[in-house]
């Protein structure tokens, strides 16, 4: 039976759908089957690996409101072992037309139970925001894995996400764990990354990944060409960076 990882923090631009994108990908590429999920309007890990959100028929709104079978909404992108259920603009209407549905934050999680056992790991890329749309990603996984930006207001907003996660727990999904917290954007030349990086893992421990997701060029640059990094630049840092990052996810580094 595959995990379900979250990715979420409702602060925009800390690297979340890099991460997912990234990760997954890296993982797919160390040959365990990978399902991506895009469950963000905006679509970008859609088009971050290479799928067009407008060509495609079946995406996470049909599942959320049921007109389909997960299965269906099923792709293959060109990452070996990485499969996707591509996102799109209409997404945005799922969470008026799910408000009076009885059980609206389970509707992920019912649609997912075929397919978490046809996958090693399914990775959810949520919205910027603690919306319904992430419950419904909090309520489906086994775990939430947390990016975090090095830099000034890095720790801000987090105990409001920190809170919605004990609420999920407490009330939606009990056996909801953090898989991890993973640095992004580490600068090691300043010294206000260094800072943030070393509050970060005064307040969360052990939790924080080791591998630092360092600021990269062609990390910037890979989603235009519609490819996780390790597909546009193997041997750049970035690349560097979530291999190391998926093996400490994959538990063959220690955290």
């Amino acid at each position: 039976m595959g995990k379900i990882i979250a990715i979420t923090n409702q602060k925009g631009g800390v690297g979340k759908t890099t991460t997912a994108i990234n990760l997954a990908s890296c993982i797919a590429i160390a040959e365990r089957s990978t399902l991506l999920i895009d469950m963000d309007p905006q679509a970008n890990a859609t088009s971050g690996v290479g799928v067009k959100p407008e060509d495609n028929e079946n995406t996470s709104y049909e599942i959320l409101v049921g007109d389909v079978d997960a299965t269906e909404a099923v792709i293959k992108t060109a990452v070996p072992n990485l499969d996707l259920i591509p996102s799109h603009i209409r997404l945005v209407g799922a969470e008026v037309e799910l408000v009076s549905k009885s059980a609206r934050e389970y509707k992920l999680k019912h649609a997912l139970g075929e397919l978490k056992e046809k996958y090693d790991y399914i990775f959810i890329d949520c919205p910027p925001s603690l919306s319904l749309l992430t419950l419904n990603a909090l309520t489906a996984a086994d775990s939430v894995l947390i990016p975090i930006q090095c830099e000034y207001y890095a720790l801000e907003g987090l105990s409001q996400l920190l809170n919605t996660i004990h609420l999920v727990q407490k009330n939606l999904n009990k056996s909801l764990q953090i898989e991890g917290v993973a640095l992004t954007m580490y600068d090691n030349r300043l010294n206000l990354s260094n800072q943030v990086a070393a509050e970060v893992r005064d307040y969360f421990k052990e939790k924080v990944y080791k591998t630092e997701i360092s600021r990269n060029v062609r990390l910037g640059e890979a989603p235009s060409f519609g490819k996780p990094v390790i597909m546009y630049d193997a041997v750049c840092i970035g690349s560097q960076n979530y291999m190391n990052l998926a093996e400490e996810v994959l538990g063959e580094k220690n955290k």
